[in-house]
């Protein structure tokens, strides 16, 4: 029988080929890679988590990182297997790699599918040469759309992500952009809005006035706009940024958003397990050094306050359309449910905020203004 609470298992594979403009250090990049070592430490990495969480039922492996469709299938193999020496296979389980759409990646699409991997999610981000390049991606349209081919006839779950409130992108060319997305037919998308992180060189453009995003109206109908077409199409969000049919949800991301315990394994893998924050070492020679001496490359281990995890539960819970259940919540902080939210700020935001008994959810008004609304429930939160 399955059940209700199954574990998720993260693997980071820290490694590309070349310089990565989504990594924020540098030392993922390397000419060559002992793939035994990195196969054998992993596999500790893993065993080790195991014996943390001895029983359980697994739902969901998730191989993210640098570049994880360079992994070897050989390795993505032998990690599926320890898995499942290690735990019980949930019915159905879900085993997704991420994939930038390379020719060179989607020529090991059918090799990955062949070790287990049933789930690809493939990082296209736009369907526009010029924003492509904008973006830093190495590849082109028509290159990303050829490995989405390949994609949807190797594996039987294809997710794409594209990124929209782009600079100087109108409601028009969005819809023409998305349009074209769901004419795909694939089962889930993540749908993002760009947003401008300090440090980053979108920052010091934006800053110097030579990049221009769209405004707070624009980009609230880009956001309208995004939900009212994928629920047409049968693909709603069920979460802020994620959209799909009834049943294709990403169940190992659901594990994060309802707060389950999930293992992480490799270089800065996080972890939550039992009400542990676990946190391996970030520098791959770091972490691999650490395997050998410890047989895990766990750099901090340590228990979440229980005010932390009800936060983290909240903040977390009410991206999700189908929001929280308080009462569990409550139970993680030992406290009242009035002592983790605020009920006269719930009380007072009707239009955005709803709370029928103990299930407490984000109206799709309430989800434009999220990041405003979170401060004013969750108690212990500061604004940013």
């Amino acid at each position: 029988m399955a059940s209700d609470n199954p574990l998720a298992l993260y693997i980071h594979w820290p490694f590309c080929v070349s310089k990565c403009p989504y990594c924020d250090f540098n030392s993922h990049v390397r000419e060559a890679v002992d793939q035994q070592r990195w196969r054998d430490a992993l596999l500790a990495d893993l065993a080790h988590e195991a014996a943390m969480l001895p029983g359980r039922e697994l739902g969901s492996i998730f191989f993210g990182g640098g570049t994880p469709s360079l992994m070897p299938p050989a390795t993505v193999a032998a990690l599926i297997g320890a898995a499942a020496r290690h735990w019980r296979f949930a019915r159905g389980i879900e085993i997704t790699l991420e994939a930038n759409p390379s020719s060179v990646e989607a020529a090991r699409f059918a090799d990955l599918a062949t070790a287990g991997v049933n789930r690809v999610s493939l990082g296209l981000q736009a369907l526009d040469d010029v924003a492509l390049r904008f973006l830093d991606r190495a590849h082109d349209v028509n290159e990303g759309l050829a490995a989405l081919g390949i994609a949807q006839s190797v594996f039987p779950r294809v997710s794409f992500d594209l990124i929209y409130a782009r600079p100087s992108q109108t409601l028009a060319a969005w819809e023409a952009e998305l349009t074209r997305a769901l004419s795909f037919g694939t089962e889930h998308l993540s749908l993002y809005q760009l947003t401008i992180e300090p440090g980053t060189r979108f920052a010091t453009e934006a800053a110097a006035g030579r990049l221009t995003i769209p405004d707070e109206d624009t980009a609230a109908d880009l956001f309208e706009k995004t939900r009212a077409m994928t629920a047409a199409a049968g693909i709603p969000a069920y979460e802020i940024s994620n959209h799909a049919r009834p049943g294709a949800e990403s169940r190992h991301n659901l594990a994060y958003w309802r707060y389950r315990d999930y293992a992480g394994v490799g270089p800065g893998a996080h972890g939550r397990r039992g009400g542990l924050a676990t946190v391996r070492r970030r520098k791959p020679e770091n972490w691999l050094a650490a395997v050998d001496r410890n047989m895990h490359g766990i750099e901090i281990e340590e228990p979440l306050a229980p005010g932390t995890r009800s936060s983290e539960a909240l903040l977390m819970g009410l991206r999700l359309r189908e929001g929280v259940d308080l009462a569990r919540v409550a139970r993680l902080a030992g406290a009242e449910i009035a002592d983790v939210v605020d009920e006269r700020a719930i009380a007072r935001l009707p239009d955005f905020i709803q709370r029928d008994g103990d299930r407490l959810r984000v109206t799709d008004r309430g989800m434009l203004l999220l990041d405003a609304i979170l401060p004013q429930v969750v108690k212990d939160v500061v604004p940013a």
